[in-house]
């Protein structure tokens, strides 16, 4: 972990320290899994998202249901794309709070919308359910410990 003085000299020189370095020099609850943990179980999610979000969006293009059953995996999608940007590049941890807090409810919103369509969409969302309400937690305790830094 890099001290105050070392992160003063990287922003005086002009440079941004590496997100990593950012990252570790958080205060993070003690349960914080590590970033490779965090991304392992994100390389498992992603094809169960990919299959299961494609395959409402085919079945909205075809028309067998209404775009309005697409809308909350649309939502999600978009906000769980740009979380890393605004944590890891913009380093707005109130936004990325914000943003995941938004990919949890539309998780939720998800589900309630395609259940009477297609119910092993909704099954198929209890993994990244769970993964991300501990996420969403983590996120909040990382803002509220680190809250007024800059």
């Amino acid at each position: 972990m890099k001290s105050a003085d070392q992160q003063y000299a990287h922003r005086k020189k002009g440079r941004k320290m590496p997100w990593i370095e950012w990252y570790n020099s958080l205060a993070k609850p003690s349960w914080t899994p590590a970033p490779a943990t965090i991304g392992l179980i994100w390389q498992i999610l992603y094809p169960v998202i990919l299959i299961s979000f494609g395959f409402v969006f085919v079945q909205a293009f075809r028309g067998k249901v209404s775009w309005v059953i697409a809308l909350p995996f649309i939502i999600n999608l978009v906000a769980n794309l740009i979380f890393t940007p605004i944590q890891f590049e913009m380093r707005n941890l109130p936004l990325a709070a914000v943003d995941i807090l938004i990919v949890w409810a539309t998780i939720i919103w998800c589900v309630i919308a395609v259940w009477p369509h297609y119910k092993w969409v909704s099954i198929a969302q209890v993994p990244y359910f769970i993964w991300v309400s501990l996420a969403t937690v983590l996120q909040l305790s990382i803002t509220a410990m680190n809250w007024g830094r800059p």
